[in-house]
C-alpha cells in the first residue's frame, strides 16, 4: 500500500496511464476520488482536490506536508495546449493547499520539440545565422513551458527519452539535477531483445545489427548496445552497431547512407535482423527510407523500436512499408493502444507498456522510499492480428495476459 503522505493523480480522470502508475504503486484510492475535475460553461477549468466535507480545522492546509505525483499523458480528445493548462492549475492547487512537493510524470514532455529560439543561448553550442533566422519572430517554446511549470510549483519533472540536449540542459538546471529525470528506455530495449528470440533471428549465426538512423540517435544505439553486452552474454555471436546517415533532398524526402565511421557496414548485414531505434516519429519519412535502404542491402529482417509514436495519417501512411517487418513502440502516448489508432500497423506492431518502470523510479530514485521488486519492468500488448499474438512467446508469458503478456 502506497503511503497516505504521497497522491498519485491524472490530468483528467480516466488517464490510463495515470491510472495503472498509480496501481503499480499500490496506491488503493482511485484517482476519481482524490481529485474532481471542473469544467466551467465558459470552458474553463478548475481542479479541487476533494477533501472531507466535515474538516473545517485544515482548510487551505489539507496537503501538509503531502507529495503529489502529476501523470501528465496524451491520451483522449484534450490537446497538448489544454493539457499544460491543466497542468499548472492542477500544480498550483496542490500547492495552495499546503502540499509539500509536486513531481510532474510526463513521459513525452510537452514542447519539447520547439527546443530552440530565435536568440543565441550562451549555455549551448553556437547555431549558424542561417539556423537562428528559421526560428526568427517565434517564442522559445520549451524555455516558457519550463517556466511555467516552476512558477505554477513543480519541484520535480520525470520524462522519457528526451531527444534534446538543450532541452535537458534547461531542465535541470532550473529544478536541479536530483530533480530532473530524464529515463532512457536502453535497458529495457536491451533485456527485451536479449531475452525475447522471437524478435531475433536465432537461425542466424552472425547475430543481429542495432542501427541508428541519423547521427542525432548514435549515442542512444550505443547505449542500447553497452547494454545488450552485458544482457546477451549467452548469444553465440554479439551484436554489432550500423550507423546511418540521411541526406535531405525536400521537406518529405531523404537519402540514406552508411556513416563513415559505421562499426558495421552495409555489405556486411546481408542475411541478418536489424533493429532500428529512434525516440520519436512524426512523419516516418526517415525511417521508411532507412528500412529500405537496409532491405536493399539484403537484411532479412527490419524492425523498428520507437519510444514515442504519433499515431497521424501521415505515420502509418509511410510506415505502412513492406521494408519494415514490426515494429515496437512504447505506451508514453497511451492513444497507440488504440486498435483504431494502430490502423493497419496493427498487424506488425507491438506495445512495450512501461507503467511498471516509471512507478518503480519513481519509488526508488524521486521519492526513495523503496523499490517495487517487479520480474519484468514492461508488459507486453499485441493485437490478435499480429502474429506475435499467437506465437510460443506468448504461450510462455500466459500467466501475464490480463495486463499484456
Amino acid at each position: 500500500m502506497l503511503s497516505d503522505d504521497i497522491i498519485v493523480v491524472g490530468a483528467f480522470s480516466d488517464d490510463p496511464l495515470a491510472s495503472d502508475i498509480a496501481e503499480k504503486m499500490c496506491q488503493e484510492t482511485d484517482i476519481g476520488d482524490l481529485l474532481s475535475y471542473k469544467d466551467f460553461a465558459n470552458s474553463e477549468f478548475c481542479p479541487r482536490f476533494i477533501i472531507a466535507p466535515d474538516d473545517m480545522d485544515h482548510i487551505g492546509r489539507s496537503l501538509e506536508g503531502k507529495t503529489v505525483v502529476l501523470v501528465s499523458s496524451c491520451s483522449g480528445e484534450l490537446t497538448r495546449n489544454a493539457r499544460a493548462m491543466r497542468n499548472f492549475l492542477i500544480t498550483r492547487a496542490a500547492k495552495d493547499n499546503g502540499a509539500q512537493r509536486v513531481i510532474l510524470v510526463e513521459p513525452d514532455l510537452f514542447y519539447s520539440a520547439q527546443d530552440r529560439g530565435p536568440n543565441q543561448d550562451p549555455k549551448l553550442k553556437p547555431r549558424k545565422l542561417r539556423d537562428l533566422k528559421k526560428f526568427d519572430g517565434q517564442p522559445f517554446s520549451a524555455k516558457l513551458y519550463c517556466e511555467l511549470l516552476q512558477v505554477s510549483g513543480v519541484d520535480s519533472v520525470m520524462t522519457v527519452h528526451n531527444h534534446s540536449n538543450a532541452v535537458s540542459k534547461m531542465f535541470s538546471e532550473k529544478f536541479g539535477e536530483d530533480n530532473y529525470f530524464n529515463l532512457s528506455p536502453a535497458s529495457l530495449y536491451a533485456k527485451f531483445l536479449a531475452e525475447e528470440e522471437a524478435v531475433m533471428s536465432p537461425e542466424s549465426n552472425r547475430g543481429f545489427v542495432v542501427c541508428a538512423p541519423d547521427n542525432g540517435s548514435i549515442p542512444f544505439v550505443e547505449e542500447v548496445h553497452q547494454y545488450l553486452l552485458a544482457y546477451a552474454k549467452d548469444l553465440p555471436v554479439m551484436p554489432s552497431m550500423l550507423w546511418m546517415d540521411k541526406e535531405r533532398m525536400s521537406e518529405r524526402s531523404v537519402s540514406m547512407i552508411c556513416h563513415e565511421d559505421s562499426p558495421t557496414k552495409m555489405d556486411e548485414i546481408e542475411g541478418r535482423e536489424v533493429i532500428v531505434f529512434d525516440d520519436m516519429v512524426r512523419t516516418g519519412t526517415t525511417i521508411a527510407a532507412c528500412c529500405r535502404r537496409l532491405k536493399e542491402a539484403r537484411a532479412k529482417r527490419v524492425v523498428f523500436v520507437v519510444t514515442h509514436f504519433n499515431s497521424s495519417a501521415e505515420v502509418k501512411e509511410n510506415l505502412n512499408d513492406a521494408a519494415i517487418d514490426e515494429i515496437i513502440t512504447t505506451n508514453t502516448l497511451p492513444n497507440i493502444l488504440n486498435r483504431d489508432r494502430q490502423g493497419r500497423l496493427r498487424r506488425k506492431m507491438m506495445i512495450m507498456k512501461i507503467e511498471r518502470w516509471i512507478a518503480s523510479t519513481l519509488l526508488k530514485d524521486a521519492l526513495k522510499v523503496r523499490d517495487t521488486h517487479f520480474d519484468r519492468l514492461y508488459t507486453i500488448d499485441v493485437s490478435r492480428k499480429n502474429p506475435r499474438f499467437w506465437s510460443t512467446l506468448d504461450i510462455q508469458h500466459e500467466g501475464d495476459m490480463k495486463e499484456g503478456y
